[in-house]
């Protein structure tokens, strides 16, 4: 099925430069997948390993000594897709069958691209949707996860695929009927990314909110509609939605249940069997202080496998010198077998406890903030195989330079989006603005920093920082997507205090152009023939 305004946005003079953009995403893609291929990591054994042993031994899980035991460890949609693409291509050799997972995945990362250019075509203009194509073809860093086995690209698309559907399903509440194939196609989207991560819940959540809360307040500027009337229609459109999101987990929770005896819907944090310990206490400990991905690379993954250098810790480890003393001598133990005990767990756990019992506000509000800057802003040099280190100029000059280049355009991406909400330019601020906050939040909680976890926000900087380039102009076509805006008052106006003295943004013409629209696009007729149609 064909999106009934895929062809509009094609067949307009800059046809050409929309074709140029994909083919120069196409060609980056294809520069980081064969020319400058990434090593694979631990995540990535685990998820061939897993698909492996699922497509010839029937079983979801690890070998241990010599014996297949089934795991809760990571959720089954990536290994699932990693057996598809080994049953259909390794019989060519494991080299082409790789090379197809990075090929789909391109093809994923460049589709979730268009979709969401599709998104701002409708919602916005046509300036603003090339702006999101060009942003989306040319970041460097969605682009570089095409070539490695990793869920990310996967997950971009999944996300974007989710703001399209949403689009359409308001855009079709708007003018009065309700796209059922849209909320369908919406909940498929949520359903694949909790299968993929398990933060994939939060775009669950964050499109049934928007969902009910955007169809909710459509009907406000339509007097006819009554209050019970705008909220039935939100309810149906938001049960439609969460129904077709939760479904998939039913055989994944069933499985669990009959292997286990656990309802267990995602996987655990910090285990992969039920009983098994997982250095709660050692971890809860990394969360008092821990704010910098190298805290990541010198730490936390040489748990279990290598010794920790006491160097590698900052003084914010240390309150005092009698922790630091007492910090030191639990490191000492650790290193001797490279080994968390239930009773050395038990012992970074109280210390965690004096720590935050000292300085609470630290723990939940600075030290977070903290870790989601670092998450946010770091040069992203894990994505391109440079040093960890990346200002030690001495050691790799050209590597620091590339390293600054990438975080000056990774700080371009953010801020263009940051001003594209302060100015209220993008199209269902709530919904994706809110997805951005519980995003950051939940990486807060995390005792590992990783850049790689904010690739999940790129969607929505896509289409806010295409926004806020594009500025106030608008389509003469006037989409229906636009008086999605009747409820952006408060972003708004939150903007306009966030700049006060720029001139402020009137709020009154989306009115006005809902009642300049043509009656048949107000009626959805035209939307819905396309939709009938195909095309």
């Amino acid at each position: 099925m064909r999106p009934a305004f895929l062809p509009r946005m094609f067949s307009s003079p800059s046809r050409k430069r929309l074709l140029l953009w994909i083919a120069a995403g196409l060609l980056l893609r294809f520069i980081l997948v064969i020319v400058f291929p990434r090593p694979g990591d631990d995540d990535t054994s685990d998820y061939l390993e897993l698909g492996h042993n699922l497509l010839h031994r029937g079983i979801y899980g690890f070998a241990n000594g010599g014996v297949l035991v089934p795991s809760l460890f990571r959720l089954p949609g990536y290994p699932l897709f990693l057996a598809t693409m080994e049953l259909l291509f390794a019989r060519f050799g494991q080299a082409v069958w790789l090379n197809a997972v990075y090929t789909v995945q391109a093809l994923a990362d460049l589709g979730a691209g268009v979709l969401l250019a599709v998104f701002a075509r409708q919602a916005l203009n046509r300036r603003a949707a090339e702006w999101v194509l060009a942003l989306a073809m040319l970041c460097p860093f969605t682009a570089a996860y095409a070539g490695i086995a990793m869920t990310e690209c996967l997950t971009v698309f999944a996300i974007s695929l989710g703001i399209y559907a949403a689009g359409r399903a308001l855009a079709a509440a708007q003018a009065g009927t309700r796209d059922n194939w849209a909320l369908v196609l919406a909940g498929c989207a949520a359903a694949m990314a909790m299968l993929l991560r398990p933060d994939g819940a939060v775009l669950t959540l964050v499109l049934g909110a928007g969902l009910f809360w955007y169809i909710a307040r459509t009907g406000a500027a339509s007097p006819s509609l009554g209050v019970a009337q705008r909220l039935r229609s939100a309810a149906a459109s938001t049960a439609l939605f969460s129904v077709i999101a939760l479904l998939p987990l039913v055989p994944w929770t069933v499985r669990n249940w009959q292997t286990f005896h656990i309802f267990q819907p995602l996987p655990p944090r910090f285990q992969s069997l039920p009983g098994e310990r997982g250095n709660v206490g050692f971890y809860r400990w990394l969360r008092t202080w821990s704010v910098e991905f190298v805290t990541t690379a010198d730490v936390f993954w040489n748990v279990g496998n290598d010794g920790i250098d006491l160097d590698s810790l900052p003084s914010s480890a240390f309150d005092s010198p009698a922790q630091k003393q007492k910090t030191v001598a639990l490191i000492d133990e650790y290193n001797r077998t490279n080994s968390i005990s239930a009773e050395l767990d038990d012992r970074f756990a109280a210390l965690a406890a004096e720590r935050i019992h000292a300085h609470p506000l630290r723990y939940y509000v600075v030290v977070p903030a903290l870790r989601v800057a670092d998450m946010m802003f770091r040069p992203r040099t894990l994505e391109f195989y440079l040093d960890v280190y990346w200002w030690r100029w001495s050691a790799h000059p050209l590597g620091s330079i590339f390293a600054v280049a990438l975080g000056l355009i990774n700080l371009a991406y953010v801020a263009l989006a940051l001003w594209g909400f302060a100015r209220g330019r993008v199209p269902c601020a709530w919904m994706l603005g809110g997805y951005l906050l519980l995003r950051c939040l939940t990486l807060g909680t995390m005792e590992n920093p990783e850049p790689r976890y904010t690739i999940e926000c790129f969607p929505i900087l896509f289409v806010a920082a295409g926004a806020a380039i594009a500025g106030r102009t608008r389509n003469s076509q006037k989409p229906v997507g636009a008086a999605w805006q009747v409820a952006e008052t408060p972003v708004r106006a939150l903007g306009r205090g966030f700049i006060r003295g720029i001139k402020p943004i009137k709020s009154t013409w989306v009115f006005q152009v809902a009642k300049k629209l043509p009656s048949a696009t107000r009626g959805g007729t035209v939307t819905r023939a396309r939709l009938q149609s195909g095309q």
